[in-house]
């Protein structure tokens, strides 16, 4: 019997926790730079660097995600491997008998 790998569960509330909290943060920030009392040129540097910040989060986000999924298949790949060689492994053949 093979052992079922193990999988975090994110649950539905979960999503919309993460979901929601994403736009609070970048509805207040929006808002702040918005209301700031600086001219315009100050503002768009402002949101540009807060998309920026955004985008850039997302990107290293799926990397870190592409990196687990590729370390969980090789873990897989290794331990299918493991498997194969003890169900081959007899301990009381003798070589050359």
């Amino acid at each position: 019997m093979k052992p079922k790998p193990i999988q975090p569960a994110m649950t539905a509330a979960y999503f919309a926790q993460c979901v929601i909290s994403f736009g609070l943060a970048l509805t207040s920030v929006a808002v702040g730079i918005a209301y700031l009392p600086v001219n315009p040129w100050v503002r768009a540097f402002l949101a540009v660097g807060v998309m920026y910040t955004v985008t850039s989060a997302f990107g290293l986000a799926k990397c870190v995600r592409d990196r687990q999924e590729f370390d969980s298949m090789s873990n897989r790949v290794d331990q299918a491997r493991l498997e194969k060689l003890l169900s081959e492994h007899d301990p009381y053949k003798v070589d050359g008998v």
